[in-house]
């Protein structure tokens, strides 16, 4: 091979944008400023978490939210609706630059986990930050016990079931998770499994969200489901993976094959096809480019593929384009409403906030919005960790078992589990 792939890292996608504030969201900041962030700024923020806060980093800011302003109520109107008017209730209420903060669930029917904060820090990106490097202490051995739901045989029997029907022409792709559910002796640090998450990937998005009473969402998502800044869009749909070697020149070779898998290629081109049609109908100027290049976290490859566009109404909020676009077929399948019926047939779980969104949005439209991957759902002794994989007529189940044990990697490194 004479060339290695060409690689994408998640910051080269969307721009650095916030400086440090220690109340509401300040103003997007100048290159100068971007190129000389203050030291200690975005990692500050992550060393002050506590269970209950609302932690987000993307690779254009650092978030804290603190205590709750208001919570954006559970009725019949349109969620873009109900959060534009709870942000629109807080600036009356004497907050200059309200922003919610929280989680979206799979399900959009069901209650979402969005709040304005009562207080609001902000920092560039961890990324931009030169203390991320700093070393993080592992994990200690717990004596953790885990538990598969389902386990992998019946997972890959699954995965067989939905192939069958693909070729009889039932449907064209469905993505499949499965849980594992790990327990502790102790009750857990999650401000600890926070920084080696947000350490281990520092360019990524990486959260830590309350959705129940004692409940945490946290993890490291790579994917981006959509942005705006102003009226310019971007999305970054993922589809199409392989898992990383520890072996440079295995670990080339597997990007390399992945560029050229007609299967992933085939996957992935659902998912792009996806969101440049639920795109079309807001923006202009709408960019796909023709081949996907690469994504890598510490652990994963991923098909990536950037889409950008100019927004055709200045009173599309970024929270409206992620319902238009949620459940993409990366994380449901095609056509949507037969592939959530073989995850309800299929999957022996409720995914809850997994394959949901998570992000941020202001007053004036512009946010952040990712998909909800690489998670888990935290509650005092327990964790449930989600992974799943996309299926398609030419998926074999054995290799989607092994890809959704590779993707469990990235949170069983952060809490020195191991299956």
């Amino acid at each position: 091979m004479s060339t290695a792939p060409e690689v994408a890292t998640h910051d080269e996608h969307v721009p650095h944008t916030t400086p440090a504030s220690h109340a509401t969201p300040a103003p997007l900041v100048t290159t100068a400023e971007q190129a000389n962030p203050v030291v200690g700024a975005a990692t500050s923020l992550l060393a002050a978490y506590t269970p209950g806060d609302r932690f987000l980093a993307t690779p254009t800011r650092t978030l804290l939210a603190e205590g709750v302003h208001a919570h954006v109520p559970h009725d019949d109107r349109p969620l873009p609706r109900r959060v534009a008017a709870t942000l629109a209730a807080a600036r009356r209420t004497g907050v200059g630059e309200p922003y919610v903060v929280g989680a979206v669930p799979f399900d959009p029917t069901a209650p979402a986990a969005l709040t304005v904060p009562a207080a609001l820090r902000t920092a560039p990106p961890l990324a931009a930050d030169p203390l991320i490097a700093l070393p993080v202490e592992t994990a200690d051995a717990t004596g953790w016990r885990i538990r598969p739901v389902p386990s992998p045989e019946e997972y890959g029997a699954g995965v067989a079931a939905a192939v069958d029907r693909m070729w009889r022409g039932d449907f064209s792709k469905v993505v499949l998770a499965r849980t594992l559910e790990l327990t502790a002796p102790t009750p857990l640090d999650l401000p600890a499994m926070l920084q080696r998450l947000a350490r281990r990937d520092p360019s990524g998005y990486t959260f830590a969200l309350p959705t129940a009473p004692g409940r945490t969402l946290i993890g490291a998502s790579p994917e981006l489901l959509v942005s705006r800044h102003g009226n310019q869009v971007v999305a970054n749909p993922l589809a199409g993976s392989t898992p990383r070697s520890d072996d440079l020149a295995e670990d080339v070779r597997r990007a390399a094959a992945l560029l050229e898998s007609a299967k992933d290629l085939h996957e992935h081109s659902v998912v792009v096809d996806g969101v440049h049609q639920a795109l079309a109908s807001f923006c202009t100027d709408l960019t796909v480019p023709a081949r996907p290049t690469l994504v890598r976290t510490a652990t994963m490859w991923h098909l990536s593929t950037t889409v950008t566009g100019t927004l055709t109404s200045p009173d599309t909020s970024a929270l409206e384009l992620a319902c238009a676009l949620h459940p993409t077929p990366a994380v449901c399948g095609t056509p949507t409403a037969t592939a959530r019926e073989v995850i309800r047939e299929t999957e022996p779980f409720d995914r809850g906030f997994f394959t949901g969104v998570v992000g941020w949005g202001d007053a004036n439209g512009d946010g952040e919005w990712v998909v909800t991957i690489r998670c888990a759902e935290a509650e005092e002794r327990s964790l449930r960790l989600y992974a799943g994989a996309g299926v398609v007529a030419a998926s074999d189940p054995a290799a989607e078992t092994a890809e959704t044990g590779a993707k469990f990697r990235t949170f069983l490194n952060a809490v020195g589990a191991e299956l």
